[in-house]
C-alpha cells in the first residue's frame, strides 16, 4: 500500500504526453493522481487528502492560477508547485504572490520533478535524517575532544556547535536527542568547569588570555571611534549564545555581521561583568581607582548606577575625544524605550551612543517568580523561541533598522549569560552573606569543592573584599547553592530557574558582534 504522504496530483490538460514522468516518480515510491483539467482537480482536492499537487499554468477553461487560488482556500497548507511554458516575469510574481511553494517551466525532465518533489515531501525526513547521522558522528568526535588539553578557542567551538545543535534540534524535535545532548552539555560543563578552574587567575595575569569583559570597549569600540565613525554599543543583558544565534538571521537584510567571542568574568553577574565592560576595570580596580562608583556591598542593584561615569572615566584614560559627543541610556520600561526610539535621529550622530537592554535579563528572573512564564517557557528550547519573537517585535530591531539605514555600525554585545540550575548543592554561610543562587560572597562561606569554586584570597580574582574573611563561592556546571535550614523546600523551589553568577559555557562563552550597515 502506498504511503499517503506521497500523494501527488498532476493537474495537466496534456496529461498522457507526461505519462514517462508519471510512471518514473511512481517506481520512486511516489502515487500520482493524473488530472486533465482543473475543476476535476478541485472536487478531488475537496474529496480526499494529497500531499503535493504539479498544477499546470495553462490548461483550456479554468487556468492554473484561477485553481490555485480555489485550492487554497480548500487547504491553505497544501502544498502547490506551478508549472508553466511561460517565463513572463509578471506571471512569476502572480504565482508567488498566490502562494505557491515553488516553480518550473516547461519542458521539465523526471530529475526536476524527482527533485522537487523529494524537497517538498522528504526534505524535513532528509534533513532530520543527515542531522542524525551528523550528530553521531560529532558526538563521538566531542567525547574524545574532551579528553584532550583544550584552549580557549576549543571551548568556543564546542560551545557554537552545542548551540547549533540545540537550535538544530528545535526543527527536529522527532528525533528525540534532546535528553542525549543535555547529558553531553553536562559533560562539557564539568570539564570547562576544570579548564575554567585552571585558567582564569592566569588570564587575569594577561596570561594566554582571551578577551575578557574588560577588553570589549578598548578592543571593540574604541578602535572603530579612532576610525571617525559614529559607533553605536548595545549591550542586552543576560543574553545567551544561542539566543543570539536565532536572532541574527533577522539582521541579514540590513548589515554585514562579524562575530567574536570573549569571555565573562566571575562572577557572571550584572555588578560585575557589566561594570567591567563599561569600566574597562576589574571589580577591585575600580573599588580602589573609584571608590565613589563602587556601591555599598549590601546594595547590589545600586553597583551599575554608575556605568556612565565609569565609561567617562575610561574614556578619559584613554585619551579618546569624541567630536560628536555621547550618551549612555538604559532601557528599564516601556516609556525609556519609546523615547529612545523616538530620539535615534540624533542619538545616530553621537560619536558614541551606548545602550543597555535589560529586557532578556527581566524575562529570566521573572520565570523564577511567575508559574504564567515557566509555562511558556519550560526549556530552553522555548526561552530561545520566545526571545526570538521578542526581539522580531522590539524596539531594538527597529532601532537597529534606521541605524542600518543612517550608516551607524553597531557593536552588539551582552555582559554575561544563564543556565537552568538543575541540582543544588549545601553552601554554610552567615546571615550577612550575598543572597545569589550562583556565587555568593561573605564570611568563611564553605561549599563541596566538587561543586564551586572557594575563593578565599578574592584579590586573585581581582574581586574587592567587603570584609575581613570575606571569600566567594562560584558554583559549578548546572549546581546552585541551598542553605541547610529547609534545604529540601528550597532545593525544589529553585530548581529548574534561570540563573548566573557561576560557571558554565552558557554564562561566560558569549558573542561580541559587529554590525556594518550594508548601505554604508
Amino acid at each position: 500500500m502506498t504511503n499517503s504522504r506521497n500523494s501527488i496530483l498532476w493537474v495537466d490538460d496534456e496529461i498522457e504526453m507526461l505519462r514517462p514522468h508519471i510512471l518514473f516518480l511512481e517506481e520512486k515510491g511516489f502515487a500520482v493522481t493524473p488530472v486533465t483539467n482543473a475543476a476535476d482537480a478541485i472536487n478531488l482536492i475537496s474529496e480526499q487528502n494529497f500531499d503535493l499537487v504539479l498544477l499546470d499554468e495553462q490548461m483550456a477553461g479554468m487556468d492554473g492560477l484561477t485553481a490555485l487560488q480555489e485550492m487554497k482556500d480548500i487547504n491553505p497548507a497544501l502544498p502547490i508547485v506551478m508549472v508553466t511554458k511561460s517565463e513572463e516575469e509578471s506571471l512569476m510574481e502572480d504565482a508567488i504572490a498566490a502562494r505557491i511553494d515553488d516553480y518550473l517551466t516547461k519542458p521539465v525532465n523526471p530529475s526536476q520533478i524527482l527533485l522537487i518533489c523529494k524537497k517538498i515531501l522528504e526534505k524535513k525526513q532528509i534533513t532530520s535524517d543527515k542531522f542524525s547521522r551528523d550528530y553521531a558522528f560529532e558526538f563521538s568526535q566531542l567525547s574524545r575532544q574532551l579528553l584532550e588539553p583544550m584552549n580557549w578557542n576549543d571551548w568556543v567551538e564546542v560551545a557554537i556547535k552545542m548551540a547549533n545543535w540545540d537550535i538544530e534540534l528545535d526543527r527536529h524535535d522527532e528525533l528525540g536527542l534532546h535528553q542525549t545532548l543535555a547529558d553531553q552539555r553536562r559533560e562539557c560543563n564539568a570539564e570547562f568547569g576544570r579548564f575554567i578552574e585552571n585558567n582564569y587567575v592566569h588570564w587575569l595575569q594577561g596570561i594566554d588570555s582571551p578577551p575578557l569583559s574588560v577588553d570589549l570597549i578598548p578592543n571593540f569600540v574604541l578602535p572603530k571611534i579612532k576610525t571617525g565613525k559614529n559607533i553605536v554599543f548595545l549591550v542586552i543583558d543576560n543574553l545567551r549564545l544561542d539566543q543570539w544565534m536565532v536572532i541574527e538571521p533577522l539582521l541579514y537584510d540590513y548589515f554585514n555581521i562579524q562575530k567574536d567571542y570573549y569571555c565573562s568574568i566571575l562572577p557572571t553577574a550584572t555588578p560585575y561583568s557589566r561594570n567591567a565592560i563599561f569600566s574597562g576595570l576589574y571589580p577591585l580596580e575600580i573599588q580602589q581607582q573609584y571608590p565613589q562608583f563602587w556601591a555599598d556591598k549590601d546594595d547590589e542593584n545600586s553597583l551599575n548606577r554608575f556605568e556612565k561615569e565609569l565609561l567617562d572615566a575610561l574614556l578619559q584614560r584613554e585619551n579618546i575625544s569624541l567630536e560628536n559627543g555621547s550618551r549612555y541610556v538604559k532601557i528599564l520600561d516601556a516609556n525609556e524605550a519609546k523615547n529612545t526610539e523616538k530620539n535615534i535621529p540624533s542619538l545616530a550622530k553621537l560619536s558614541l551612543f551606548s545602550l543597555v537592554v535589560n529586557f532578556v535579563d527581566i524575562l529570566a528572573h521573572g520565570r523564577s517568580d511567575s508559574k504564567i512564564l515557566r509555562e511558556i517557557i519550560p526549556d530552553e528550547s522555548a526561552y530561545r523561541s520566545l526571545t526570538q519573537s521578542w526581539f522580531t517585535h522590539s524596539f531594538v530591531f527597529r532601532i537597529l533598522k534606521e541605524l542600518a539605514n543612517r550608516g551607524n555600525t553597531v557593536v552588539l554585545t551582552t555582559d554575561h549569560g544563564s543556565l537552568r540550575g538543575m541540582r543544588g548543592t549545601k553552601v554554610i554561610a552567615d546571615r550577612h552573606t550575598s543572597t545569589n543562587l550562583r556565587y555568593k560572597f561573605g564570611r568563611n562561606l564553605k561549599a563541596d569543592k566538587k561543586y564551586a569554586i572557594v575563593v578565599k584570597e578574592p584579590e586573585k580574582f581581582k574581586l574587592p573584599s567587603p570584609g575581613i574573611n570575606t571569600n566567594y563561592l562560584f558554583a559549578k556546571e548546572d549546581y546552585y547553592f541551598v542553605y541547610p535550614t529547609n534545604y529540601h523546600h528550597y532545593l525544589n523551589y529553585y530548581k529548574d530557574s534561570l540563573q548566573h553568577g557561576g560557571i558554565s559555557i552558557e554564562e561566560m562563552i558569549l558573542p561580541i558582534v559587529t554590525l556594518e550597515p550594508k548601505n554604508a
